[in-house]
């Protein structure tokens, strides 16, 4: 019996089959490594666009606090649980205003609204942010689809160090502070404390 012969044709066609197959690989680990780089990108950006309108939020209400501090009324109480966007002359794209019943969107922010009992008052509450992939913020690990909250509190002169405000110790300015966030309209409430 004969040896087939390979004829210098196949050789090329193997060739040719070989070169494309090899070309393949490297496109595909190429793309490979860009998607992958891209959702670092991605997730990079997030962190800061929610890091910046953090720091421009406390800018606000360090102005906030120093006005209200230099007015008559020198109430810098009245001023917890209120909306900072409130205080900014600017159009912020992510923000939707009043979240209303809902959570906001991904990559959204809106003010939720805890409504008062005894006056039916509701314009204090806490800001809500829900990110669109997971991030960390201000330390935290946050995945996506879960809201994350903060809310305007008052800062004052500790002056014994016990974290607890007592009558003579005065307000100091205010501050935005991460608060815990459920679901529901009565743990909503528990967030407030």
């Amino acid at each position: 019996m004969q040896e087939p012969r390979w004829s210098s044709a196949d050789s090329l066609a193997n060739a040719r089959r070989m070169r494309m197959l090899t070309a393949l690989v490297v496109l595909f680990v190429l793309w490979w490594v860009l998607l992958g780089r891209l959702e670092r990108e991605l997730k990079q950006v997030e962190q800061q666009s929610v890091a910046m309108v953090l720091t421009q939020l406390r800018s606000a209400l360090v102005i906030k606090g120093a006005e209200d501090m230099l007015s008559r009324d020198q109430n810098l109480a009245r001023l917890e649980g209120r909306n900072p966007f409130n205080w900014l002359d600017h159009q912020w794209a992510s923000y939707k205003g009043d979240c209303g019943e809902n959570e906001p969107d991904s990559g959204s922010w809106c003010f939720a609204n805890q409504q008062q009992k005894e006056t039916g008052e509701t314009a204090r509450g806490w800001l809500i942010y829900k990110p669109k992939q997971p991030i960390t913020i201000e330390g935290k690990r946050v995945h996506p689809e879960q809201s994350i909250a903060w809310r305007v509190t008052t800062e004052f002169a500790d002056r014994n160090r016990n974290n607890l405000r007592e009558q003579d110790e005065r307000l100091t300015g205010l501050s935005l502070r991460p608060v815990p966030f459920q679901h529901t309209t009565v743990n909503r409430q528990d967030a407030r404390r």
